[in-house]
């Protein structure tokens, strides 16, 4: 961490309850729970930030992924949600949430997706004013240093990608990333080695604890604690299990994800009709080619160039560096087959296939855990089995030798791309056919100026319970087909800047 960055205070070392005071709680540190703690504390506001993991950016770098997700991802990568397919939920648990293990996209909302959502509710026009969002973006931007990959850090995974694009005529460009000082060693997924990504902890949160927030780790947030009309506090323990009550004098903000954030209003009796429903998300696959000259995939930005002209079809393609265990767990055989292929791991691209999928799940809480369940739709099955052939014909294009697309059903590696018309003509309609990995959550507490129909108002604050707000992915009214970073923290940025301009005792800071 920065030399001049104020510790973070463990709660996990506590042997006996401590109460905890401020005016404002914010749950989660992750991009929507940084950005709001940013705003509120700059106002004035006291401000204590619960965070359940650790601080994985202040340690050495892991060098494999499996090190990294045992300390920086819930259940180490490995949550499942329940369905005909289940598929891991990805998701960090450190503080800087998402921000420290992923791999530093940034995209803009697009303007059709909040066309979309103002169709649909027209007072969003309002208060999620596009303009308003787009200054807010250029501002959060500005702070991150996103920008755009150069071809200095692109490795030949990304580069191949391009070449692929290029040649079949679909638009393509560098990926914006937050980071500066980049050196192209691959391993955004478990952290950066050389602290050069501008994630929370080094931007947003940071500013927030140099205007006074205290960052609370090794603290889980179980229930909002209120009086049926407004929020006062936050019931939580410490990892160890001790007991810990975060009283909250002027508001309670959850900032803890699509999945935690639902559960704990559900824990905390807040469940009305929409809690925990309207579940979306991006779920990919990805797709493996074997070039006849070195790839290293794990060498260069994680993830440096993008496919972006099947957008309109619910299709993005990016390149996805992979650590060479991860790497190594993907290739099909056994024994002498298997060890060939390993031989020639360096000649492997990774491109992964991001699907923004039409489906709906729900989160529920179980045995005092959250549970998602989901399952892909017929018609989000052709789209991933059309963005996995568009892929393979990409590396084809590339000059690829060989694809393995990873469907069963299909052979193991393919050498032609018209072995891959089967994808577009007569996909398998089994989920389980698929091996998809689910990223990027929206919708469970999503936004509506209707209480019929949404968790909170279009300003994010909890339709029945006053002093309650919701700022993160889960107020989104749908996903957005792209990397969401950027969107989050835009508008979890625009709303706290809303609750301070909007008077009230909410945003007066209590003086002494």
């Amino acid at each position: 961490m920065n030399a001049s960055a104020p510790a973070y205070e463990d709660a996990g070392a506590w042997r006996t309850p401590r109460p905890l005071e401020a005016e404002v709680v914010v749950v989660g540190s992750g991009p929507a729970g940084s950005a709001v703690a940013r705003v509120l504390a700059e106002a004035g506001l006291r401000v204590v930030i619960v965070e359940e993991g650790g601080p994985l950016h202040t340690r050495p770098a892991p060098p494999d992924a499996w090190t990294a997700m045992a300390s920086g991802y819930r259940s180490m990568g490995a949550q499942l949600c329940r369905g005909p397919a289940p598929m891991p939920v990805v998701q960090g648990r450190c503080v800087g949430g998402g921000s420290v293990i992923n791999g530093a996209i940034h995209w803009r909302l697009p303007k059709d997706v909040w066309d979309g959502w103002i169709a649909d509710d027209p007072t969003l026009r309002t208060a999620w004013d596009w303009d308003a969002l787009e200054a807010e973006t250029d501002r959060v931007f500005a702070r991150l240093s996103v920008a755009p990959t150069p071809l200095t850090l692109q490795g030949r995974n990304s580069l191949l990608l391009r070449d692929g694009a290029e040649a079949l005529g679909i638009e393509h460009r560098p990926i914006a990333r937050n980071t500066v000082g980049c050196r192209g060693t691959g391993r955004c997924l478990q952290g950066c080695p050389h602290q050069a990504k501008r994630h929370m902890p080094a931007t947003l949160l940071l500013d927030a604890q140099r205007h006074g927030a205290r960052v609370v780790h090794g603290l889980v947030a179980e229930r909002v604690v209120h009086d049926h009309t407004r929020a006062v506090g936050v019931a939580a323990r410490t990892v160890r299990g001790v007991p810990v009550q975060v009283r909250a004098r002027r508001a309670v903000v959850l900032a803890a994800s699509a999945v935690q954030t639902p559960a704990i209003l559900v824990a905390s009796r807040l469940g009305g009709p929409h809690v925990g429903r309207h579940f979306r998300s991006h779920p990919g696959a990805s797709v493996l080619g074997r070039f006849p000259r070195p790839v290293r995939a794990w060498e260069g930005a994680t993830q440096g160039w993008e496919a972006i002209g099947l957008r309109h079809r619910g299709i993005k393609l990016e390149a996805l560096g992979m650590d060479r265990g991860v790497l190594l767990g993907r290739l099909p055989g056994l024994g002498r087959t298997w060890a060939r292929e390993a031989g020639r791991l360096d000649h492997y691209a990774s491109w992964g296939v991001a699907l923004r999928a039409q489906s709906e799940g729900r989160v529920t809480r179980t045995l005092g855990r959250p549970v998602v369940h989901y399952a892909l739709s017929t018609a989000d099955l052709h789209t991933l089995a059309e963005g996995i052939a568009h892929a393979g014909r990409m590396m084809f294009a590339a000059g690829a030798e060989a694809v393995r697309p990873g469907v069963l059903g299909l052979p193991d590696e393919v050498t032609h791309p018209r072995a891959l018309d089967r994808l577009l003509d007569d996909p398998p309609r089994d989920p389980r056919a698929y091996t998809a990995v689910m990223t990027h959550l929206f919708g469970t507490c999503r936004a509506h100026s209707d209480p019929h129909r949404g968790v909170v108002r279009p300003d994010l604050r909890h339709h029945t319970v006053d002093r309650l707000f919701v700022a993160d992915s889960s107020v989104f009214p749908s996903n957005t087909g792209v990397n969401p970073q950027g969107s989050i923290l835009a508008l979890a940025t625009h709303a706290a800047r809303g609750w301070v301009s909007s008077g009230g005792a909410f945003v007066t800071p209590e003086r002494p």
